[in-house]
């Protein structure tokens, strides 16, 4: 399956910009990875210099904004969820870092759980990625990876200990 170029003019765009993940999406190998990368320093601004309730609100408000932003990407590419719009990854590993205190190996941990979710794309993901079109069908099936990854980031920190959560159970 051949996939479109992204013109390079569209990062001159701040909202294709945004949707590109920074430009991080232009990758020709794994944009999806290469945007949940470009996902850590937001996380690790958003965690280390504001509150736990900013942290969500900025989520919250990325989220939103992503239903925008990739509808509007898409049109302009004329390709329904091009690989290269990764503002979803980079909103999907914000929730999956939600409540989770930072440290090398959470980031590592919550890298891995997200891609593998993403990737994969288990029941309801599958559903969703096949179901649900548009900005909302792009960004959905990534919040849901985010969430079950998140999931996972709670029980290990709760079970292991390998890493630590601020989420009081």
């Amino acid at each position: 399956m051949s996939v479109k170029p992204i013109p390079t003019e569209l990062l001159k765009d701040p909202l294709h910009l945004l949707s590109l993940g920074f430009g991080s999406g232009l990758s020709p190998v794994a944009p999806g990875t290469f945007g949940t990368l470009a996902a850590i320093p937001l996380y690790l601004l958003l965690i280390l210099t504001h509150s736990e309730i900013v942290y969500i609100i900025a989520c919250s408000s990325g989220l939103v904004l992503g239903f925008y932003l990739c509808e509007r990407t898409s049109k302009s590419l004329g390709v329904q969820d091009h690989p290269g719009i990764v503002w979803d990854e980079i909103i999907g590993f914000l929730i999956t870092m939600l409540f989770i205190t930072p440290s090398l190996t959470s980031i590592l941990l919550g890298f891995i759980l997200f891609r593998i979710f993403d990737i994969l794309k288990p029941w309801p993901i599958s559903v969703i990625d096949s179901r649900v079109k548009g900005g909302i069908g792009v960004m959905l099936d990534d919040v849901i990876a985010g969430v079950m990854a998140l999931v996972c980031m709670q029980l290990i920190a709760r079970f292991t200990g390998i890493i630590e959560t601020t989420l009081v159970l």
